[in-house]
């Protein structure tokens, strides 16, 4: 079992910056690819970012490339999601989440883990 926890959400103009973290504990979250999702009102889970296990790999959704970095400390267990330029569409609450099936996850249904997310909001 690995238990995740998200922070830093709120509310922000559009523009500024935003530094989401995950703090995981549990079984080992070394091993564990990591990714962000979001979810809208009205609208299904989209996923953000993903990073390996030992942080070397990232991928991310076309609408946050340039915009928002994703980052993990493995000794910390900690994940991070740093955004940038943010817009009002950004606008939804925030899932971290950790899987074991690959490398690079970016499909919701790969993860085994998810946090209780936290809310972002952008005002334009």
């Amino acid at each position: 079992q690995v238990q995740l926890v998200e922070s830093g959400g709120g509310l922000v103009e559009a523009g500024d910056s935003l530094r989401l973290s995950c703090a995981a504990s549990g079984r080992t979250f070394g091993v564990y690819a990591m990714g962000w999702f979001r979810q809208a009102p009205g609208k299904e889970r989209e996923f953000v970012a993903t990073i390996s296990w030992n942080g070397v790999n990232t991928k991310y959704a076309d609408s946050v490339k340039g915009r928002f970095t994703i980052s993990r400390d493995n000794g910390k267990n900690m994940g991070y999601l740093q955004m940038r330029s943010l817009k009002p569409e950004d606008t939804a609450v925030y899932y971290c989440a950790a899987g074991l099936n690959g490398a690079l996850l970016s499909a919701s249904y790969q993860y085994n883990y998810w946090g209780q997310g936290t809310q972002v909001t952008v005002s334009s």
